[in-house]
């Protein structure tokens, strides 16, 4: 099988590898790079399990192919922590019960993390929007968007 030179720059860190062309980014983060917090569910694109940022923008890995992913900025929950712990958004959703199971929790805080370093102030219906795409059967929503704008506005929310 034909396979493609790609460097991918993952959470600050660049990966040459060789990839077969329909391999997904998903499939690239968790078997070749060994990032499990990047989750597997779905793989149609409906659940947000496997949300990560590329160029800052919140898609689903399951979709996305490996080789659209060469040469951009891809972030994934493990690339949240910073140098002094959680993401602020990490913190929130301990703090407000955001998590239960936490199967969906990297796929809701990477959705949420993208939307707010475009949008430090989102409103109620542009923070609906940013987390339609991710299916949650715990919680029922509310602690996610109560960790997500207890954040929202803050310093700390693009860190």
């Amino acid at each position: 099988m034909t396979r493609m030179a790609i460097l991918l720059n993952v959470n600050g860190e660049e990966f040459p590898l060789d990839v077969e062309p329909h391999r997904t980014l998903l499939e690239v983060l968790r078997e070749d790079l060994s990032l499990k917090g990047t989750k597997a569910n779905c793989q149609e694109g409906e659940c947000g399990a496997c949300t990560v940022m590329v160029d800052g923008l919140a898609v689903n890995a399951c979709l996305y192919l490996a080789v659209r992913a060469d040469r951009k900025r891809i972030v994934t929950i493990e690339g949240l922590v910073g140098k002094d712990g959680l993401h602020p958004l990490q913190e929130a959703f301990v703090r407000h019960g955001g998590v239960q199971c936490g199967y969906c929790t990297p796929g809701f805080i990477v959705s949420a993390a993208a939307l707010l370093q475009a949008n430090p102030h989102p409103s109620e219906d542009e923070l609906a929007q940013a987390l339609v795409g991710n299916i949650c059967r715990c919680t029922g929503y509310v602690a996610i968007r109560q960790a997500v704008r207890s954040v929202a506005g803050s310093q700390e929310a693009g860190s």
